[in-house]
């Protein structure tokens, strides 16, 4: 791959965010209103000055439990489908003021989140308030190996503050280790002089936490561990909830369960920043069978506070990152964190049967986060995947031909695809190039479950033609 590329052009191929499933928002609109419309249609206004903080044991910060993850932020519709998503400004500046007038003062971005603009648009919300009201967290997000020396990777630190509009970031992160391995790592970090140069920013003031989240191969985690009296490190974010805490690598070999994460962090009292506390939605929209079990047990409770109350349980957790586009998620979790009442070990020990049962259902484990997009070949990895995991959950695949609901379920399936994603960006486009593979946090194999797919939906439709 030729490294001759540029920052504009990284972001357009590699920060495809919101846009690259687009199709799949406004297919699944309808439904994804509905759904929270009745679980939040009785929700109260939570209360002010009840935020739940820890205390950074490095640098005292005191950090609200609920951090604002910026990956997800609100968008104005298109006027046409092929048009890149543009941020609602206004939605954005909205959400950020109610968060903080509640409490919230940790903000998480990265340069390649919504298209290339989380950070500009998190920056122009933020500096509206008193810097001492916030703590900003961005990453050395250099993915592409065009972006893997130490110039290139200097320019992406400097630009974060130009577009986050400070003269120091609290938080700083090595974006995503872990992905492909040691060799990935050295490359990104190590070989070009990266890491120590972002421990002499700290020295200097620039950076007042450094750190780093993990996902995939668990040697770098364990040697970056291993070398914590060289960098010091003040935090490590990792994937925690509560179906990740035993079963992470049950449900894909590449990843590591988060007790093990945890405990490792414990031992060396490096706090934790959690993300996925909810498994990119997996975790608030269960299989209609288990959120009925959740909803009889506390019916008052949305199925998503049980993941952010077990996610904030632990004392070692900082904070908890929550993509929150819409307000009613925003006000849900203020609720869940203003203040946060522990799961007790009753109430986990209900988790733990919940995540078991998780286990054997069938699903591909996307978090919808986007990383693997845009695709080469235009095709729409998340959507396709997000598609096929909503009829899985809710029992509504169409694998028993003998059942008297199969042809209404291949019907279901193969209109419902159409609608959220267009023909042109089907798996059957997909020519096994793996481009995508190596950027998936989950370590999805996903030239492989698309060729399933693929021949999965070929089936059905030839079916379709007979029957």
């Amino acid at each position: 791959m030729s490294k001759d590329i540029s920052r504009r052009k990284f972001l357009k191929l590699f920060g495809a965010g919101a846009a690259a499933t687009a199709t799949a928002l406004v297919g699944c609109k309808d439904n994804k209103t509905t759904q929270m419309e009745d679980e939040y249609k009785h929700q109260v206004e939570p209360p002010v000055g009840k935020m739940t903080y820890r205390v950074n044991p490095a640098t005292k910060d005191k950090v609200s439990l609920l951090g604002y993850g910026m990956m997800r932020l609100p968008t104005l519709q298109k006027q046409d489908e092929d048009d890149e998503d543009v941020i609602d400004q206004d939605q954005v500046n909205r959400l950020v003021d109610y968060a903080i007038e509640h409490g919230v003062n940790y903000f998480d971005t990265s340069p390649v989140y919504c298209q290339g603009h989380s950070e500009e648009s998190t920056g122009k919300a933020l500096h509206r308030h008193k810097r001492s009201e916030y703590f900003v967290a961005t990453k050395l997000s250099n993915f592409n190996d065009a972006l893997w020396t130490k110039e290139e990777s200097i320019k992406m630190y400097r630009a974060s503050m130009k577009n986050l509009q400070v003269d120091y970031i609290d938080y700083y992160l090595l974006h995503s280790v872990g992905q492909g391995g040691m060799e990935r790592f050295s490359a990104r970090y190590l070989d070009n002089g990266m890491l120590d140069f972002l421990v002499e920013e700290r020295k200097a003031g620039r950076i007042k936490n450094l750190g780093f989240s993990y996902h995939g191969d668990v040697e770098v985690f364990d040697y970056l561990l291993s070398k914590h009296d060289q960098y010091h490190w003040d935090f490590v974010q990792i994937e925690l909830n509560y179906l990740d805490w035993d079963y992470a690598n049950e449900i894909n070999d590449r990843n590591t369960d988060a007790r093990y994460l945890y405990g490792e962090l414990q031992k060396r009292g490096i706090p934790s920043v959690i993300m996925e506390p909810l498994l990119g939605g997996r975790l608030a929209n269960l299989p209609q069978y288990l959120a009925k079990d959740v909803k009889q047990y506390d019916p008052e409770k949305s199925i998503a506070s049980w993941a952010f109350r077990y996610a904030g349980t632990p004392e070692g957790v900082l904070t908890v990152l929550s993509g929150m586009t819409y307000m009613e998620h925003l006000k849900d979790n203020l609720l869940t964190y203003c203040p946060l009442q522990p799961v007790s070990k009753k109430e986990e020990e209900f988790l733990y049967g919940i995540a078991k049962q998780l286990v054997g259902v069938e699903s591909i484990p996307c978090n919808d986060c986007k990383y693997c997009m845009p695709c080469p070949y235009g095709i729409d990895i998340p959507a396709i995947f997000v598609h096929y995991n909503k009829c899985k959950n809710e029992g509504t695949l169409p694998r028993d031909k003998e059942s008297k609901d199969y042809r209404k379920f291949r019907r279901q399936y193969l209109i419902g695809l159409d609608r959220v994603v267009s023909p042109e960006r089907q798996p059957d486009h997909c020519i096994q190039c793996g481009q995508c593979e190596i950027h998936c946090p989950q370590n999805i194999k996903i030239p492989r479950e698309l060729d399933k797919l693929s021949g999965m939906i070929e089936e059905l439709r030839r079916e379709s033609d007979v029957l």
